[in-house]
Order: structure tokens, then C-alpha cells, then sequence
């Protein structure tokens, strides 16, 4: 299709294409680029160098442009801070998400405030009792306030160093070897944590300490054979002191088993005394009642009772010859002891055949 006109487009207006060239040239003249000989117009050659050289300036303004923004706009993740200083003084704290930044201008510090860091080291520390230990302590931390992180201490962490030192020396000094050693260890760290973290608030570091390990305390390695045996000797007296709590558990219940047991015999035994007297001085008042009732008939009773009790509890007796002077004497008990013996030695006879 013929255009009747080709100086407009199709849909009626003008070409302007030419307008972009001379942007192009106000451009150039206003930053100082349009060189001598541009304002003869029937000089096409000079224009259109003006032209091409201004046209590459705009085009490296705009990718500078473009580079620079890059550098401008970053992102933080949800655990990271990121300070600002703009021109060395302090401009802004920024959190999550997109950020800008002045590139060149503003100093950036990013950390990750979530991150729970951790710290070791091991020193010869002199104790209450003037005694020297090696002790090994962890701490763990984390970033609490990054502005004072970054702009009051110029070293944080060998801040922290220095106040774990200085803590742990002050702690072990107020301890005696033995507590620092062995029960006391668990007391240490947490006044270590507390004096710790006081020293850490006094120096503004933004550091929070999270916990204290004692993670080991041996002696030093000249004398760690005498403390070994101190030790198992220590241990040595605390499993003789169990096992006498364990025998002093078994020995005393029964102990008061067999004083209870000597105790009810005892009642019983009082009981059946008791008993038995009142049962004779009843007997006794029966006795005399009939005694005055029948007095010699009584006490011939009584003698001959008397006789036959000593005599059916005795194994002697003693005959009297008729016509002498002399007694006879029978030891039944060692007759019957005889002829015992004499029965066994036929029953072992009787076996052997």
C-alpha cells in the first residue's frame, strides 16, 4: 500500500524520528559533549558524530544506572540483620526482606542474629586453697543487639575471650580444689555465666550468653598421678561407707527383730511367773486352811510328798543293811548309762556283720 504522505504514519501522525536525534544533541550540549562546528547545520559528518557519541553516552549512563541499583537494592533473610553507617556514623538498623543501601556511601554490616555460636578454652586457674587446676570451659552465645555489636566493641569476640577469663579466674578463686574438682562444677558455671554476661552488658558488646559448660578440670599433668590416687582413694572411702550403709540397713532391722522377739519373752516369762506364784500362794492358802483343819495328818502329808519328790528325782539310793552299821550304795545312774553303752556297741556289732 502508497502512502500519500510518507512523512506520517498510518495512523495520521508525524514521523518524529528525528526528535529522538536532537534530545540526543540537548543532551550532549548540556553535559558538555556537543563539540565546535555542531551548529553549522549543512555540516552532516560533525552532526552525526555528535549524534552517535551522544547516543553512547545516554546508553552507558543508563547500564551504570542499572549496575548501580544492583548493587543499592539486597535482600536479608528472616535470621539476618544488616546495620548501616553512612559516611562512618550510624544511619539505620534493617531487618528482613528488600533493603537499599546508598553503594559507596553506606557501610553495611549484615550477621545472623539466630545463630547460636560457641566458644572454648582451657587455662590454669589458682583456687581457694591455693592449689593450681586446669579448667576447660565452653560458652554458648548469640548476637541480642547487632548495632552494639558492630559500632561499640572493635572486637566482640576477643572481648568475650577476655571476659571468660577473667570471670572463670574470679569464680574458681572463691573455690576449694576439691569443689572445683568434683560437686562444685555445676555452681561454677552458672556464676560464671552471670558474671560473664554482667561483663558483656558493662562493655555493650550486643552478645547474650545462652548457657556455661564446665566441660573438664583436671590437675596439672606434674601432679596428676597424686591426684589420681587421691581420688580413687576418695572413691575407695565412699564404697566402704556404702557397703557399711548397706550392712548397717541388714544388721540393725534384725537387730530389733531379735530385741523384739527377747522383749515378748520376757513378758511371757513375767506372765508365767506371775502366774506360777499366784498359783502357789493359792496353793499355799488352801494348805494352811486344811493344816488348821488337821495338823499332824497335814504335815505327815506334807513330809511324805516332800520324800517322794527328791526321791524320783534321784538316781542314787542307799539300802541299809540289816544288822550293820554300813549303807549300801546303788548308783542306778551309772548302771543304766552301762547298759546303754553295752546295747550301742551290740547294735554296731549286729551292723558290721
Amino acid at each position: 500500500m502508497n502512502w500519500e504522505n510518507k512523512d506520517k504514519d498510518p495512523w495520521g501522525g508525524k514521523n518524529n524520528a528525528g526528535d529522538f536525534d536532537d534530545l540526543l544533541k540537548k543532551f550532549a550540549s548540556v553535559m558538555g559533549a556537543k563539540k565546535e562546528g555542531s551548529s553549522n547545520g549543512s555540516n552532516s559528518s560533525g552532526g552525526g558524530f555528535n549524534m552517535s557519541s551522544g547516543r553512547m553516552f545516554l546508553y552507558a549512563f543508563f547500564a551504570f544506572t542499572i549496575v548501580y541499583a544492583s548493587q543499592c537494592i539486597y535482600q536479608l533473610d528472616a535470621s539476618e540483620r544488616a546495620v548501616i553507617l553512612r559516611l562512618g556514623k550510624f544511619h539505620e538498623e534493617q531487618t528482613e526482606g528488600l533493603n537499599f543501601r546508598l553503594a559507596g556511601i553506606d557501610d553495611r554490616y549484615i550477621e545472623n542474629v539466630s545463630l547460636t555460636r560457641r566458644y572454648t578454652q582451657t587455662n590454669s586457674m589458682l583456687t581457694k586453697d591455693e592449689n593450681i587446676v586446669d579448667v576447660t570451659v565452653s560458652a554458648q552465645y548469640r548476637i541480642a543487639n547487632l548495632k552494639d555489636f558492630v559500632l561499640n566493641v572493635k572486637d566482640p569476640e576477643g572481648s568475650l575471650r577476655n571476659a571468660i577469663e577473667s570471670a572463670l579466674r574470679h569464680v574458681v578463686g572463691d573455690n576449694t580444689l576439691d569443689q572445683t574438682l568434683t560437686v562444685g562444677r555445676e555452681n561454677i558455671a552458672f556464676e560464671v555465666q552471670n558474671r560473664l554476661q554482667a561483663y558483656l552488658d558493662l562493655y555493650e558488646t550486643g552478645l547474650l550468653v545462652q548457657q556455661v559448660n564446665i566441660e573438664k578440670t583436671d590437675p596439672p599433668v606434674a601432679v596428676k598421678d597424686a591426684f589420681d590416687d587421691v581420688v580413687a582413694a576418695r572413691e575407695d572411702k565412699e564404697r566402704l561407707q556404702n557397703e557399711a550403709e548397706r550392712y548397717a540397713l541388714t544388721i540393725v532391722p534384725e537387730a530389733r527383730g531379735q530385741a523384739q522377739a527377747r522383749i515378748r519373752n520376757a513378758e511371757g516369762y513375767k506372765l508365767e511367773v506371775v502366774a506360777n506364784a499366784e498359783g502357789e500362794t493359792e496353793r499355799f492358802s488352801q494348805l494352811l486352811e486344811e493344816y488348821s483343819k488337821a495338823p499332824e495328818v497335814t504335815r505327815d502329808r506334807l513330809y511324805l510328798d516332800a520324800l517322794q519328790s527328791v526321791l524320783t528325782n534321784s538316781t542314787k539310793i542307799m539300802v541299809d543293811v540289816e544288822g550293820g552299821n554300813n549303807l549300801l550304795y546303788l548308783p542306778l545312774d551309772k548302771i543304766m548309762e552301762e547298759n546303754k553303752k553295752q546295747d550301742r556297741n551290740n547294735l554296731r556289732r549286729a551292723d558290721d556283720e
